[in-house]
């Protein structure tokens, strides 16, 4: 089986770590992101051309700060410092670091004073003074002294060296962020490290993915039977094609209907995979014992932790049925590999618990294959494509694994989840109308409130539940911004929710950004 070119990003924190893997894969070259304190037998038996020290909210002088492996030094690979990365590597080598008296955040000016450095090959951009460019800049220490064998590369108003390099050694830092799109060169100065610095070919595509992961999956498998919960939603559509392409009839999806999808999801999923797809797909209507479990149930991570158990269980049960079954599937993508923070990853925060990561009981009986746990959402809507799915389901807006649970707030009832399936309905539909489903927002619904306020409904004094609706726009689901729906689109949902959608009276507009937000609201 090819190997890929691999770039390894150790990560010591920042919030922008997985963008800087994104931009790598979007030069078509393969990136891994682990943790700094990653075992060095475990990072180089990935063969990395190179390595990127990510950002980082640490001080190189901290007490117990984050530090650089000798393994990565000793490798004589090239690296790529990136602001706190940047600093370690001033450190390592007797650089002097500290703490800027004028705290840069934000965007700044970058002046490129070595133009012949490979790092800014094709630098220059139409219509700006030459060699200047927007950056953007999160940091409070600076490097202000360059250790021996380094020479400055371009300066900022604040940051003297904000950009270095040791040239013999292949030791390149950047004080800014290339990797967030306020850097406006930024994907093309990742692109030269890993190209023209590092050498790696631009061999990270879609099929070549999907040729790799064919093979991986026959491997595992081997003559064992497997096992896939098919909720419809892109992630596990694109899991269940690329698995069926490599195994066939081995795999066998099970379609949980749990009462707790959008309107006409159930049958939508039954009609694409078992009729036009051809999958061996089995549908079980689970919804009594769905509602039954959650009766009361308020906390959002409990319902989540007793939804993924019910899913596994179900699997279990219905897997008995159909004989010997080896290995669990499912549609883990990167983000929920972040965001559920892995079990037993030291440093890493629990963002939500996801049944596909995090809500997996510790005495579950199958193995797990997980094709696309390295990919982001964008990249398995291009293998999706790829594999020849239909376009309603490659471009369907993302769905949480526990449903409409987590937007249904408080008690579940299945007088709530109709009012907010109704009231979701309505809004997807406008949206849709309005040509803002797909360009306009990328992730948009719904979410019942468990509160009641007054109206007024026909000379009538009501006091009814509360919808809010959430339309986001993102690039990678790591970060969002709240779209800016036209006015008349908002009057326009809002009043037919109110007229259509017994029991609501009110609809309010979440303006939320994630950070500090999340997506969703459970």
């Amino acid at each position: 089986m090819k190997t890929h070119d691999t770039i390894i990003i150790l990560d010591y924190g920042s919030q922008y770590s997985q963008l800087i893997a994104r931009r790598v894969r979007e030069a078509h070259v393969y990136s891994r992101l682990v943790s700094w304190s990653t075992p060095a037998g475990e990072v180089l038996a990935l063969n990395p051309k190179g390595f990127i020290l990510s950002g980082g909210p640490n001080s190189v002088y901290d007490t117990g700060a984050p530090t650089l492996p000798d393994y990565v030094l000793d490798s004589g690979l090239p690296v790529l410092g990136i602001c706190y990365g940047m600093q370690l590597l001033a450190r390592r080598f007797g650089g002097q670091v500290g703490y800027s008296q004028h705290r840069e955040y934000g965007p700044a000016t970058l002046q490129v004073d070595k133009t012949d450095d490979p790092l800014f090959s094709g630098w220059q951009v139409a219509g700006v003074e030459p060699h200047q460019s927007q950056v953007w800049m999160s940091h409070g220490d600076k490097v202000e002294a360059l250790p021996s064998g380094f020479r400055p590369l371009a300066h900022s108003d604040n940051s003297p060296f904000a950009a270095a390099a040791d040239v013999e050694r292949g030791y390149y830092a950047v004080q800014f962020h290339p990797e967030v799109v306020h850097t406006t060169q930024g994907a093309r100065l990742l692109s030269n490290f890993v190209h023209h610095i590092c050498g790696c070919g631009a061999d990270w595509t879609p099929v070549n993915f999907i040729e790799e992961q064919v093979e991986l999956i026959r491997a595992q498998v081997g003559n064992g039977r497997v096992v896939l919960g098919l909720s419809g939603g892109v992630d596990s559509a694109v899991a269940a094609a690329l698995i069926h392409r490599a195994i066939g009839e081995q795999l066998t999806c099970i379609f949980v209907d749990h009462g707790l999808l959008r309107q006409g999801e159930a049958a939508q999923v039954v009609e694409t995979f078992q009729r036009e797809q051809g999958m061996n797909l089995i549908a079980i209507n689970a919804v009594e014992e769905y509602l039954e479990m959650l009766a009361g149930v308020t906390d959002p991570e409990q319902k989540r932790r007793l939804i993924g158990e019910k899913f596994v269980r179900i699997f279990e049960r219905e897997a008995n049925k159909l004989g010997q079954i080896d290995f669990l599937a499912q549609g883990t993508i990167y983000p929920d590999v972040i965001e559920s923070a892995g079990k037993g990853k030291k440093d890493a925060h629990v963002i939500k618990t996801h049944h596909n990561v995090g809500g997996l009981p510790d005495d579950m009986e199958f193995e797990l294959v997980e094709p696309l746990r390295e990919l982001f959402k964008d990249e398995v809507r291009t293998v999706g494509t790829a594999l020849g799915l239909p376009d309603s389901i490659i471009w369907r807006q993302p769905f949480p694994g526990p449903g409409l649970a987590i937007r249904c707030l408080g008690e579940i009832t299945w007088e709530r989840l109709e009012r907010l399936r109704q009231a979701d309905a309505i809004f997807v539909e406008e949206l849709r109308h309005a040509e803002m489903l797909r360009l306009g927002t990328q992730q948009s619904f719904a979410v019942l409130l468990p509160v009641k306020s007054v109206g007024v409904m026909g000379d009538v004094r009501t006091y009814q539940e509360v919808i809010a609706l959430r339309a986001v726009t993102t690039e990678d689901f790591m970060t969002a911004d709240w779209a800016r729906l036209p006015y008349e689109l908002l009057a326009k949902v809002s009043r037919r929710i109110v007229n259509e959608v017994a029991g609501v009276n009110r609809v309010v507009l979440d303006i939320t950004s994630k950070p500090p937000g999340t997506i969703e609201w459970e």
